[in-house]
């Protein structure tokens, strides 16, 4: 029978049996001349588009090549953040299809080009809301000098040391989290931050949305393990279908109603790892493209020309009502108040006074212009953080106890989403590029976590019920976070759901994987934060 590398230094543990080394559903399985041809196309033709895009947008843009060591950063940037997603894919994505080819549902070479398309859909079809989410949880002053060689270091930093990290737990085969090691990577680049410039650790980080990103990504297994063996329970007290219930025999594939339950839920599993951990790496991206070549993505230039009046008129509209709220003197240094009120979340007198300063500036800065398309390079930058020091100060006020005036919160809120819309973008290219890293991925990697999944959590081989409940327990529960902006954990997801379905049905965990498994996810997050902190710090130097 194949195996892989040990989970532990113990000696790997004991999978179920199979009678015949022939019928276990990864023997034989090999990548051909096709696969790898279509692979290898796949790649050429994602790069040529992104490129080609890239350069018409830095044309349209009106960018001029004055010096090369920008580009070649943009370069090197790009492609480690590329190779985050590919990571992401062969260590994640695995999960999706370990049910399918253990029922013998799909050969594994089908089941992985499906997930693979079906992960790139989901990807073109994301929201960008977990994207932007993760990057609120950055230091203010470093997203605000992307451009700048902290800004560089960071970003770096936080790719490098997700890799390295994915890359150890996958050589193990271990289900570590690819969205629990970001996270800590961005809580070790914050910490570092202020630790550097001389301010206590903890100020470096927005705790807030940490806990809030923390509790999903906490809450995430305690879900699948429980909401999995519920729902197995209900489908048995149900359903009395005796081969629902049974492991499969040799490589027979199951019924067909069994098989296309199946197939669904590696679909949509498929389909909402896409949509949500794929918005990771193009979050990252747009900040590398935003300080690399600022005059073409620091403002959203595709947006219709009707919309700058519109966020004008509210502009102005909202720096009446906090003139009227807050009559008090504006502060010397408007950005400043706001920024400092973003990292402490400490309310001042001179908040509001500030807030209606730099919303009023903004207002002159875009009205002389019938688009944002229109504002020149020199200036979208400074519009382009005035813009987002305004959204994340409204934002942060709205989770507040400040109490404001109705009309004032709707006005605050509707012009929100239009410096949202402004800076808060990502282009097709971007999300094609994600896409195919994310989808060739999951072509790649995945064997050693599948067989995790499939034979190292539970005693005995995984029943068709047993991976349906599982898979459609993480199908809705990574959908609904999406759909909430939160970053969520396909890995924890659904291996828990395994764990779960085998407990409910009596049949026995695998203490030894178990451990390993807790003690990768205990491990994650200071690991990925001592690990980033330490690259950020090293990498600031050489910058």
């Amino acid at each position: 029978m194949t195996t892989t590398s040990s989970l532990s230094p113990h000696g790997p543990a004991h999978p179920p049996a199979h009678a015949h080394p022939e019928d276990h559903p990864l023997a034989g399985v090999k990548t051909n001349v096709s696969g790898k041809l279509l692979f290898l196309a796949l790649l050429l033709a994602g790069l040529a588009y992104g490129v080609i895009a890239l350069t018409g947008d830095l044309s349209a843009a009106g960018a001029n090549l004055q010096s090369w060591l920008p580009y070649a950063l943009l370069g090197l940037a790009l492609l480690i953040a590329l190779g985050f997603e590919f990571v992401n894919g062969f260590h994640d994505t695995a999960n999706a299809v370990a049910t399918v080819i253990y029922t013998n549902s799909l050969k594994p070479n089908v089941a992985v080009l499906w997930s693979g398309l079906f992960n790139f859909l989901g990807v073109l079809t994301s929201s960008g809301a977990v994207a932007f989410g993760i990057l609120s949880l950055l230091p203010v002053e470093l997203i605000l000098q992307v451009g700048s060689h902290s800004g560089f270091a960071m970003v770096f930093a936080l790719l490098l040391s997700a890799i390295i990290w994915n890359l150890f737990t996958w050589w193990l085969g271990l289900p570590a989290s690819s969205s629990h090691t970001l996270i800590g990577s961005i809580v070790g680049v914050g910490i570092a931050n202020a630790l550097m410039h001389g301010r206590d650790g903890t100020s470096g980080v927005d705790w807030t949305q940490v806990t809030k990103v923390g509790y999903s990504l906490f809450l995430s297994p305690v879900i699948g393990f429980v909401c999995a063996a519920l729902l197995l329970i209900t489908v048995r007290y149900f359903v009395k279908a005796p081969e629902l219930y049974t492991a499969p025999k040799g490589k027979k594939a199951p019924p067909w109603w069994i098989r296309g339950l199946l197939v669904l839920t590696c679909t949509g599993v498929s389909f909402a790892h896409g949509s949500n951990d794929g918005q990771k790496g193009m979050g990252l991206i747009m900040l590398i493209l935003v300080g690399t070549v600022p005059m073409a993505y620091s403002l959203n230039r595709a947006m219709p020309v009707d919309q700058s009046a519109v966020f004008v008129a509210m502009a102005e509209v909202t720096q009446r009502d906090l003139t009227r709220i807050a009559p008090a003197m504006a502060p010397a240094d408007s950005q400043a108040v706001l920024s400092d009120y973003i990292r402490t979340q400490q309310m001042s007198d001179v908040l509001l006074p500030a807030l209606a300063v730099v919303v009023g500036e903004i207002a002159d800065q875009v009205k002389p212009y019938a688009s944002l398309a229109q504002i020149p390079n020199g200036a979208v930058a400074n519009v382009r953080n005035e813009m987002y020091l305004a959204s994340e100060t409204i934002r942060v006020l709205g989770k507040s106890s400040v109490v404001l005036p109705a009309q004032a919160q709707i006005n605050l809120k509707a012009l929100q989403k239009e410096m949202d819309k402004a800076t808060k973008f990502i282009p097709l290219w971007v999300k094609v590029l994600v896409a195919i890293a994310l989808g060739l991925g999951t072509m790649v990697g995945w064997k050693r976590i599948v067989v995790t999944v499939g034979e190292k959590i539970g005693k005995t081989h995984l029943t068709y019920a047993q991976g349906a409940s599982a898979e459609l327990v993480a199908m809705a529960t990574i959908g609904a976070a999406d759909a909430f902006g939160l970053p969520v954990s396909t890995t924890q997801v659904l291996s828990s759901g395994v764990a779960g379905t085998m407990a409910a049905s009596g049949t026995g965990l695998q203490m030894g994987t178990l451990r390993s498994l807790l003690t990768a996810w205990v491990l994650t997050l200071p690991v990925a934060l001592v690990l980033s902190g330490s690259l950020y710090w090293l990498l600031v130097q050489v910058f």
